[in-house]
This record gives C-alpha cells, structure tokens and sequence, in this order.
C-alpha cells in the first residue's frame, strides 16, 4: 500500500524560526504616534484608502499593518462608540479576527509578499505581477455591505515594473470600503505615480530600550547583559530584526569580525577574512547571511559620516563600494552564486587604494 505524503508546509519569507511572524503579534514595539495616526484617520470623516508605511527593514511596519487591519476588520463601523472609545489599535487575542489571523489569515485580508518557488526550493527574487494580479478577484468577490477588505503590499520594494503598474491601476480605481497599506523600505524609490495616491506615513527607528524591550518579548533565548544589548542595538541600528538575527546563529561574532576587519583593512589577515567567509556562507545558515549584509551597510554608513563631516573626499568611495556589494549580493541570491565570494571581493575591494 503506498504511502500517503504529508503536504509540505510553505515557509514565509520573512520568518525568523523561532520568532511570531507579523500577523501573529498582538501588540507593537514603538510607534505610538503613528498607531495613533493611523486610528485617528479610521474615525475622522474621511479615510484615505490607501497608505505607505514607510521606515527601514525590521522595525514594525508589517505588525503595524497587521494591526491595522485586524483593528478594521473587527470593527467595521468607524463612528461607532467602540472606534471611538478605542486607546490604540489593539484587538483581543481571544476576538475571533485575531484568532483566524493568527491561525493563517483572513478572508478580508491579503497579503502580498514575494512567493515561494517550489521548483527553486527558494524564494523568488521579487514580488510578480501575477502576485499583484490577485487583488482583482480579492476585490472581485462579494462581501457583505459592512465588510472592509484590506490589502498588505510587502514590500513594495520587491516588485518589479510590470507588478508596481498593476498595483497603480488598481489604486487608480479602488473598489468601495477597501483599504491598501503599502509597506516600503525606502518609499522615495517607488512610482512617483504610486506615491502620489497614497498617504504617506514613516516610522522612525526604534531606540535602544525599545530594541530591548522587543528583546524580552519575543526572543526565544535569555535576552544578553547590558554591554551586549548596547552593541547589539547599536549595530542593529534601530531595527528589532536586525537585533534579532544578531542573536540568531552567528550573528555577534559575524558583527565583531566584520568591524575588526574592515578597521584594519590596510593590514588584511587573509585566514581571518577565509573564515568569517565561510562563517557567513554556511549552508542553511541565512541568518548569517542577513546578519552580515546589515553589519556591512552600517559599518559602510558610519564610514561615510565620518569622513563627511571631517571633509575628507574618499567618503565617496564607500557609496560605490556600497553599491557594488549590494549589487554582488543581489546577483548572488538571484543567481544563487557563492556568498562566499561576495564576503571575500567586499574586503579586497576595500584593502584596494
């Protein structure tokens, strides 16, 4: 008799094992003055149906969102006494649009995020237009008057042309009672044409006894002594994620031997530049990966304020070399090329005079 095969569970691309993911979270880090914005807007007259939430990588959009959206769709009616009563978006964990939320998803919300390629084993490098596409029959299908459908573009950083002008159209022409949250790391890069139908909304990073906060909260180990937590948010710069992969995996040592190197650039110890390769290139190992992509982006920002503001030229050089790692490491998840390579050409480059 065959066997029957277990069908196997789609990751999420943004999961940290170990770690809830957005929709799962009941209750934001930081951001009170935008929650409060957000909420204001809900009951005020009108209410934009579409928004950017815009901030770095990490620091709360997506659980924003997810607040967002649950906070609507558990209260349907704007002026009524509960929105109105309301403190902040929360919704009890035991309402049964947290519980489906948190079970999976809801029927009234979509969320587009890059999918997964079952043929790659991988996700795939951007958000596609066929992605973009489902809003149509999202919107398309009936729903009671009252109802609010809701739509979480994250991030819109990852589509490409054809999916940024799908998602245009539709904010062109928005059904009635929907809403679109748009979440960007770096909102200035997208469509002027997309920008201009939304209101925009930016979070600020969070501060170091928010990080740690965050910390205590969710982390799946002890949360570190006060010297580590002080680095650890200082690297992560603001960014609970960040501050998180620091912890997952190899992320404080990778952290230590990235500055270590790079200060000392001009004196290269190649054995220790093969291993901290090795370390970050691991396979299975991409919290290593992350974690070195963030160290390297901020050691390379710190580098350029210093010299800017000590007036020395060659600051410009590390905005190219930034750009050419990003670009190497682009090419190397696309491609699936060798990360060791990417590790090993960043730190040559920067021993180059």
């Amino acid at each position: 008799m065959a066997r029957k095969l277990e069908p196997l569970e789609i990751p999420e691309v943004d999961a940290i094992a170990g770690y809830p993911l957005p929709h799962e979270r009941s209750r934001l880090i930081g951001h009170a003055m935008t929650e409060k914005a957000l909420l204001d807007a809900y009951r005020s007259e009108r209410l934009h149906h579409a928004w950017i939430l815009g901030g770095p990588k990490g620091i709360g959009k997506a659980t924003l969102a997810f607040l967002f959206a649950k906070f609507v769709i558990a209260n349907p009616d704007r002026f009524g006494s509960e929105v109105s009563a309301a403190p902040d978006l929360s919704v009890p964990e035991d309402h049964p649009v947290a519980r489906q939320l948190k079970a999976g998803g809801h029927p009234n919300i979509l969320h587009l995020r890059r999918p997964w390629d079952e043929k790659s084993k991988r996700f795939k490098a951007d958000l596609p237009v066929d992605e973009v596409r489902r809003t149509v029959s999202f919107f398309g299908t009936t729903a009671s008057a009252k109802a609010w459908r809701i739509c979480i573009v994250d991030a819109a950083d990852d589509m490409n042309v054809s999916s940024a002008n799908a998602l245009l159209k539709i904010l062109e022409e928005p059904p009635e009672r929907c809403l679109f949250l748009v979440l960007s790391h770096a909102p200035g890069r997208l469509l002027p044409t997309i920008r201009s139908r939304c209101r925009r909304l930016d979070l600020e990073t969070l501060s170091t006894d928010e990080i740690g906060q965050g910390l205590s909260e969710l982390a799946s180990s002890s949360v570190p002594g006060a010297e580590d937590l002080r680095d650890i948010a200082v690297t992560a710069d603001g960014s609970l994620r960040s501050a998180i992969t620091l912890l997952s995996g190899d992320g404080l040592a990778i952290t230590k031997g990235v500055r270590k190197l790079a200060d000392n650039a001009n004196q290269l110890d190649l054995a220790a530049v093969h291993g901290l390769a090795d370390l970050v290139a691991a396979r299975g190992q991409s919290d290593n990966w992350e974690s070195f992509q963030h160290i390297l982006q901020v050691w390379l920002h710190q580098k350029m304020r210093q010299d800017l503001q000590a007036g020395i030229r060659n600051a410009y050089n590390y905005v190219e070399l930034w750009e050419k790692t990003n670009q190497a490491i682009r090419d190397a998840e696309a491609l699936n090329l060798d990360r060791k390579q990417v590790v090993l050409d960043f730190f040559f480059a920067l021993r180059a005079p």
